[in-house]
């Protein structure tokens, strides 16, 4: 059995509990979609571009979780597997080995979602 957790799976899971924290912590969880969304919009950096960023930090910090919403999110704004690639190799450049490893995961997120949105 992989040792790459399902993505999809994360994200369903992860999103279950996101929406019990946001009745047990609404404030906290306002706050946090507010951040999301002020660090994710269009400005002098596209979203796309901003997610992408988003997706290299993830590896580097080793969160699959990160790792599968950001995907989701790029699979549905239409990354490409180059912009993908370029995005495992500046990670991987930037955090080494760990990365390495987390950029293997990333890729697993983009074949789960890619298939989906086909």
């Amino acid at each position: 059995m992989s040792s790459i957790p399902s993505f999809k799976d994360t994200v369903t899971a992860v999103s279950g509990q996101m929406r019990v924290m946001r009745e047990t912590q609404p404030e906290l969880m306002a706050t946090f979609s507010q951040l999301a969304a002020a660090g994710t919009k269009d400005g002098a950096l596209t979203r796309k571009t901003r997610e992408l960023i988003a997706l290299g930090i993830a590896i580097a910090g080793r969160c699959d979780d990160c790792i599968g919403f950001h995907v989701q999110t790029l699979v549905k704004l239409g990354i490409t597997r180059a912009e993908l690639d370029d995005v495992l190799g500046t990670a991987v450049y930037m955090g080494g080995g760990p990365s390495m490893m987390y950029a293997a995961h990333a890729l697993k997120a983009f074949q789960e979602f890619s298939a989906t949105e086909a």
